[in-house]
């Protein structure tokens, strides 16, 4: 569950490593946040190699998809979906990712929702 205040990791080359949640904007007055949602965060922290090629810069508040939780989310057919950490991809105002690739597994319920295009752009997709 990622609720006002969680600190999330970035797993795009968009420059960013640590982002803040500020605000939940999928649902109106909605205090959890799943995996689908959509969140404003705060850029906390820069990939240290790339800060010189980065995107973003400490301190931008963007959107941002949240992609991974550690809690289990069970589905209507039986699923658990569970990873080890809360992450994040970070999103324009039009809802475009802000990099060109995502780094690791994304689960399998992203192809029901408006970002099935972020599924490409990963290395796998988990059931």
């Amino acid at each position: 569950m990622i609720q006002k205040g969680s600190f999330l990791r970035v797993i795009d080359n968009s420059g960013g490593r640590l982002v803040y949640c500020i605000r939940i904007v999928s649902k109106l007055k909605r205090r959890y946040a799943f995996v689908g949602d959509v969140l404003v965060v705060s850029i906390k922290n820069l990939r240290k190699k790339r800060k010189f090629a980065s995107k973003v810069k400490k301190g931008n508040v963007v959107k941002a998809l949240v992609v991974r939780t550690k809690i289990s989310k069970k589905y209507y057919f039986g699923d658990n979906l569970m990873f080890f950490e809360n992450s994040v991809v970070l999103l324009n105002n039009n809802y475009k990712l802000i990099g060109t690739r995502i780094f690791g597994l994304l689960p399998r319920c992203l192809r029901y929702t408006r970002y099935m295009r972020f599924l490409s752009l990963c290395t796998g997709v988990r059931s």
